[in-house]
């Protein structure tokens, strides 16, 4: 049986000025994933042992999310017990559950967290596939690792999945950065 370790409302309090930065244990990298795509700025390093986590989240000012109860019972660190099996209820659990509010998809990096730089065209020529290069016209590149993202094929269906996570019809528009990488 999971038993869930409360929010307490200071918590929500004490970040609500400011974007939340989130930290998730080994267990949850899809979850970390998502969160990215969501553009919640969420770190995630699996090699980390749960003392190194800790540090990292009382050194950061973020909250970790885990799945672990033994470590969400940690005192002096802001923990959240994520309880659902499926990253669909991972994501909603930790929405609802944090009180996050809605940030820019595809405007961090799914892979690294950093957040994306919309970059000129030409700054991607022989970087990406002649194809993309002829047929888009906006990139956005992540500075830590080297990604390039365009909307792609799919990146309609990426923005249906975001508005079914978040419970609304429509994502993306003319400001939504790109959700396709190579």
């Amino acid at each position: 049986m999971l038993v869930r370790v409360p929010l307490v409302g200071r918590l929500r309090q004490s970040v609500a000025r400011e974007t939340m930065k989130l930290l998730a244990d080994g267990m949850l990298g899809r979850l970390a994933k998502w969160l990215r795509i969501l553009g919640y700025d969420t770190a995630y390093f699996p090699e980390l042992d749960d003392d190194e986590l800790v540090r990292l989240a009382r050194a950061e000012g973020r909250v970790l999310l885990t799945r672990d109860e033994e470590l969400a019972r940690r005192r002096g660190v802001r923990c959240f017990l994520v309880e659902s099996d499926q990253v669909e209820g991972q994501i909603a659990q930790v929405i609802a559950g944090l009180g996050l509010q809605a940030e820019q998809p595809f405007s961090r990096c799914p892979v690294c967290n950093a957040p994306l730089q919309e970059v000129e065209k030409s700054q991607v020529a022989g970087r990406v596939p002649p194809y993309v290069f002829r047929t888009q016209e906006r990139f956005s590149l992540c500075p830590q690792c080297g990604r390039i993202y365009w909307r792609g094929t799919h990146w309609a269906k990426m923005c249906q999945k975001i508005a079914q996570l978040r419970g609304r019809q429509e994502v993306g528009g003319d400001a939504a950065p790109h959700a396709e990488s190579r």
